[in-house]
């Protein structure tokens, strides 16, 4: 069964990618993670998201396009990256969202991937 590991992360979180005395620890967390994912052969797709600094959002109203700078809601915590792995059930994922290091600080959200239906023969 795949699940999509959702990465938020806290604006300092987002400094300290770039923060030349923090970023060694920061992209040591994340790289120890992935190992471990990479090791146990449960990655099927991932990747990290630049900032929510360079977000654009697109909203349909009343058929026309509304394109804004910069993520679609102000809060705590952003979007900073994402993996879908393969688990053999909910109980799995959430071990293995639990060792992401935005799970310290911001959170990780686990979803199933919903399976696309067969096209009509």
């Amino acid at each position: 069964m795949q699940f999509m590991l959702i990465l938020n992360e806290t604006p300092e979180d987002f400094a300290r990618r770039a923060d030349p005395d923090q970023a060694q620890e920061y992209w040591g967390g994340w790289n120890a993670f992935i190992g471990a994912m990479a090791q146990a052969g449960v990655i099927v797709k991932g990747d990290g998201l630049q900032g929510p600094a360079m977000a654009t959002t697109l909203r349909i109203r009343d058929g026309k396009r509304r394109v804004e700078d910069g993520p679609f809601a102000e809060t705590k915590e952003q979007l900073g990256g994402y993996f879908v792995i393969e688990a053999p059930d909910l109980d799995a994922a959430l071990d293995w969202a639990a060792q992401a290091p935005s799970a310290h600080s911001a959170s990780v959200e686990v979803r199933p991937i919903l399976p696309m239906p067969a096209p009509p023969s």
